[in-house]
């Protein structure tokens, strides 16, 4: 007989085959991602913008952390106005960033380290000055002409419908020499590709095969339930205020007063997530789609059910002001539950480069490297893989940037109510120098933050206690530990601020237990367990199954 009570509010999910993530071609399933934003990583050669020579010459940092894989922000060729993630060509290395040669350089000495590479790709839209958009702009009948989504105007001439844009206003822009109006679910100049138009999927199937040619392990597909729309162009519907949760935007932005049922996850995409997958099986690639909706949860598990569609899908569920225990059991439950038919596999994220860093978002206003640890072994324990953004290692808050140092047109457009990406995207701090933190020898393209140097990465390697210290040591001890990374999850019901979840992998059961709080707490655990060790947690008092959990402290422990 088991000595483990019934949980309460247990999801129950079943584990993948067993595997070794070093050498499966499932290695993706439970790895750690670092993402890396090229802009700011590292600048070598003097112009205050990081390069892919900059992102080579500290991989063996990244290799050293203990992560699996490094996800690259865009770095194509593109004019910028979203910095890079509006494309002019999709095949080139912007000058900005270094060459192609430096790409497979990039690549050679990942993979030397042991590190796998994903690449961004946006697959949606593309920047007003690639070629295709040039030429479809010109006239109705030109031969790249259906390659955008293009509309008559309504008989008043107003925009065809009533999308948003993600960043504010109307969806739709004006293009006098078509006399129609263009689609845009971002900046004016990030036209939407029209999928619905064969040439179009099979062309951007190509920019994909282009890469993996080039030897990249998989790809992060950025906006990737916004490649179809509705043919019809039907309104979308009116969100009732209060009845749903926004996480895909701010409370403020117009975005937010809609259900959008027809611009954007659309059934049609699954056929193209099929294709793509193919393309992808052909070499052994793997990929994770970004779904930015509210109930992304559901369209998830859609776009990884059954094994022939994308691998994992990563969403903005945990990127909320809300911090608790339980919100990050609920959504991790509800996707479980979703996935439970058709086996998908989610990738959580707490922080990235569009969000406000986590330990800012939940720390309010505490600043204590507790939290920061806590985090990642939170992030380390749920059941899928995970990505650390590049200083989350480092405990780094949000940035400070005076509004006349803004340059991210998001920000701009929603000043004061909300500050833009800038404060996420600072430069990041390999030394204490000021006042640039070794990362130029000029000023970086955003300011460095005063308080970021105090915790750089010279100021803390070698710090068994810091925060990078910490990483480096639960993301080594979690590698051996397979039910943390391949086994199923069982959330028991518990009162904040404690989280308390089991990974089970055989016979082997793993119980973790977190303090959500900067205050100690007691708690007793659902059943005997002989403690773990080697973390990096402060360790926990206890007696029998009492337990005495620190401020942010944590609990690993073997099921008997």
């Amino acid at each position: 007989m088991s000595l483990l009570p019934t949980p309460k509010g247990i999801v129950t999910a079943p584990s993948p085959e067993a595997h070794d993530p070093r050498t499966s071609a499932e290695w993706w399933r439970g790895a750690s991602i670092y993402q890396i934003y090229p802009r700011s990583f590292q600048d070598t050669n003097g112009d205050g913008v990081g390069d892919l020579p900059g992102i080579t010459a500290h991989l063996p940092y990244v290799a050293e952390l203990g992560v699996d894989a490094i996800w690259i922000s865009p770095f194509f060729t593109s004019p910028m106005k979203d910095f890079g993630y509006d494309v002019s060509n999709y095949r080139d290395v912007d000058p900005t960033f270094g060459t192609l040669a430096d790409f497979d350089c990039l690549v050679a000495e990942a993979h030397r380290l042991g590190l796998k590479v994903l690449i961004d790709q946006v697959l949606s839209h593309s920047s007003d000055q690639h070629a295709w958009f040039k030429e479809s702009r010109t006239s109705r009948t030109n031969p790249k002409a259906d390659w955008y989504v293009w509309a008559e105007a309504r008989p008043d001439g107003t925009p065809p419908n009533n999308w948003q844009s993600v960043f504010g206003g109307s969806a739709w822009s004006w293009e006098p020499r078509r006399r129609q109006y263009y689609l845009h679910n971002f900046l004016e100049s990030q036209p939407d590709l029209n999928f619905h138009h064969e040439p179009v999927q099979a062309e951007m199937l190509d920019e994909v095969r282009f890469w993996m040619e080039r030897g990249v392990d998989g790809f992060r597909f950025d906006a990737c339930n916004f490649h179809f729309h509705d043919r019809k162009l039907r309104n979308n519907p009116p969100a009732k205020p209060g009845k749903v949760e926004l996480t895909s935007v701010r409370e403020g932005n117009p975005y937010g007063c809609q259900i959008h049922r027809f611009d954007k996850s659309r059934p049609e995409n699954l056929p193209f997530l099929k294709r793509l997958r193919s393309l992808m099986n052909e070499y052994g690639a793997m990929s994770v789609g970004e779904v930015g909706d509210e109930g992304a949860l559901a369209t998830m598990a859609e776009y990884t059910a059954d094994g022939d569609k994308l691998h994992m899908a990563y969403g903005f569920s945990l990127f909320t002001e809300e911090f608790s225990a339980e919100r990050i059991r609920s959504v991790v439950q509800e996707y479980e539950k979703r996935i439970r038919r058709g086996g998908g596999w989610g990738c959580w994220s707490l922080s990235n480069h569009d969000n406000v860093r986590v330990v800012t978002r939940w720390g309010r206003g505490v600043d204590d490297a507790g939290l920061a640890k806590l985090l990642v072994a939170v992030l380390g324990s749920l059941r899928g893989s995970f990505c650390i953004y590049q200083g989350e290692e480092l405990g780094l808050p949000e940035g400070e940037v005076p509004f006349d140092r803004l340059i991210d047109p998001y920000g701009i457009a929603f000043w004061p109510d909300y500050k833009g990406r800038d404060g996420c995207r600072t430069p990041m701090p390999w030394t204490a120098e000021r006042p640039r933190g070794g990362f130029s020898t000029v000023e970086p393209w955003l300011p460095m933050s005063p308080d970021h140097l105090d915790r750089s990465v010279a100021s803390q390697d070698g710090d068994a206690q810091s925060v990078l210290g910490f990483y480096r040591q639960f993301l080594a001890w979690r590698k051996d530990l397979a039910p943390l990374w391949r086994g199923s999850i069982h959330f028991y019901a518990t009162p904040e601020p404690i989280l308390a979840l089991r990974r089970d992998l055989g016979p082997d059961r793993i119980l973790a237990v977190f303090n959500l709080s900067p205050e100690p707490v007691r708690y007793t655990l659902p059943a005997a367990a002989l403690c773990l060790e080697g973390h990096g947690l402060a360790p926990c008092p206890w007696e029998g199954r009492d337990i005495q959990l620190p401020p942010w402290g944590g609990f690993f422990g073997r099921l008997v």
